[in-house]
């Protein structure tokens, strides 16, 4: 607000009386006419009495001309008096307080828009949801992932090269002298063979044995310190529903987890035959999981609920070749080999370099559609289907018996008669259901060895 200074009304006694201007004590003389009169003032002009200033005498008592007296008229138009209003102060001028206010403006605004930006980052950009706190990372032994914690760091990724290419595999460490147990398709035919660890580490394995009937085999590594060895279970006390986790390097995906059960037991599963002789088929009287297995896990280890392996994965179930939606990876049909066939086969090859198989010493014919196992007329080369003395010639067996059982168990072909023998060790007896000119009959017999290839 502009600085204003307000003057009292003037008093009552400055108010002009009514009446004639010339009005005045007795004592103050009238002036005379032309008295005063500057010079060129006429008749008609007005006098000094009239301009609120009494006229001057002419001459004083010594006839000097008298000074010119000058008298307060309070009714003149110009008093001699000035009401004193102080000294003008210098406030804020229009424009000054204009800008002041245009200042504070821009300023509240940018300083209210940075702080819309922060409160809007922090409703939008910056939205905070409910979420658990970090809790314990530890995990039940039993559970899928603490089976992983305790066998990852035991279980490696192989990378094969040789002749006809490469391949990626998996294997699992059987001791601290860094004995390796993989399958023998993934290092068959190999020149180099690398060993990558869960932690990242690779070096290079040489092959200590393999077997291409049992589909097993071994390498070793050197100079590596702090392996940590699976613990090994026991396929015969694997039943059909329990939980098991796989662990390998499909599509060279190392370190994959997957989980499922054991969905059938004693499954005869024959892979390989790529040599069209018969000499790199494997029989296996294989474990069934659902758990996914696809290329690159073989090898590794199939676990139960306490981190012990039970079997080793070895082959799937795809759709049938010529089947033109015939699919390449897992259709939940995977395959393992027991774990009591692995161990002994690992031990003798770590031992002397071959594995043993257990016989029965006769010639199968494996055109035979019939149900069960027929012996051969003849064997190779002529040769009698039954060798002289072996352990077959001794439990009584003779050329065109049918075996249709092992130990009580169904055999259907001679693929499943060979699997039903190589579950077992050298040495083991066996009871045989044979069917001789339309009359079954039993046969005791104890299995013969063999070396493998």
């Amino acid at each position: 607000m502009a600085d204003r200074q307000q003057t009292d009304p003037a008093p009552q006694w400055w108010s002009r009386p009514e009446g004639t201007a010339d009005g005045r004590p007795d004592t103050v003389p009238a002036p005379r006419p032309g008295a005063g009169d500057g010079p060129g003032r006429g008749a008609g002009q007005e006098s000094a009495a009239e301009d609120g200033v009494p006229a001057a005498r002419e001459s004083g008592p010594d006839g000097e001309p008298p000074a010119r007296e000058v008298r307060y008229d309070p009714w003149g138009e110009q008093p001699l008096q000035v009401v004193d209003r102080g000294k003008d102060r210098r406030g804020f001028r229009l424009w000054q307080v204009a800008a002041l206010s245009a200042g504070t403006a821009l300023l509240a605004g940018g300083i209210g828009g940075y702080v819309g930006v922060l409160a809007e980052r922090q409703s939008s950009t910056r939205l905070e949801l409910p979420q658990a706190a970090v809790a314990d990372k530890g995990r039940a032994p039993e559970s899928v992932a603490g089976i992983a914690a305790t066998a990852l760091p035991g279980v490696v990724t192989l990378h094969v090269r040789g002749e006809k290419g490469g391949g990626t595999g998996t294997g699992f460490v059987l001791d601290e002298q860094g004995h390796i147990l993989t399958n023998n398709h993934v290092v068959a035919d190999s020149k180099e063979i690398a060993v990558t660890f869960s932690t990242g580490e690779s070096v290079t394995a040489e092959l200590v044995g393999r077997d291409s009937g049992y589909d097993l085999a071994v390498v070793k590594v050197s100079g590596v310190r702090g392996l940590r060895p699976l613990s090994l279970g026991n396929s015969e006390n694997v039943k059909v529903g329990d939980p098991v986790v796989a662990i390998g390097a499909p599509f060279d995906l190392s370190n994959t987890v997957t989980a499922g059960i054991i969905s059938a037991t004693g499954r005869p599963v024959t892979a390989g035959g790529d040599k069209g002789d018969g000499s790199d088929i494997s029989y296996v009287d294989a474990l069934q999981t659902d758990a996914p297995i696809n290329p690159g896990n073989s090898g590794g280890p199939l676990l139960d609920a306490r981190a012990h392996v039970v079997g080793i994965n070895s082959a799937i179930r795809g759709a049938d070749k010529d089947d033109p939606s015939r699919q390449g990876g897992s259709i939940g049909l995977g395959f393992a080999i027991p774990i009591n066939q692995g161990k002994r086969v690992a031990e003798e090859l770590i031992r002397t370099g071959r594995a043993t198989h257990p016989v029965i010493g006769v010639t199968l014919d494996m055109d035979y559609t019939g149900d069960g196992a027929r012996v051969g007329d003849k064997g190779e080369d002529g040769k009698p289907s039954v060798i002289a003395d072996g352990p077959g010639a001794r439990a009584g067996i003779k050329a065109g018996d049918v075996i249709t059982k092992v130990d009580g168990q169904r055999v259907r072909g001679g693929d499943e008669l060979i699997i039903k023998i190589r579950a077992h060790r050298p040495g083991d007896p066996l009871t045989l259901t044979v069917l001789r000119e339309g009359r079954e009959r039993t046969l005791q017999v104890v299995l013969g060895s063999a070396n493998g290839s």
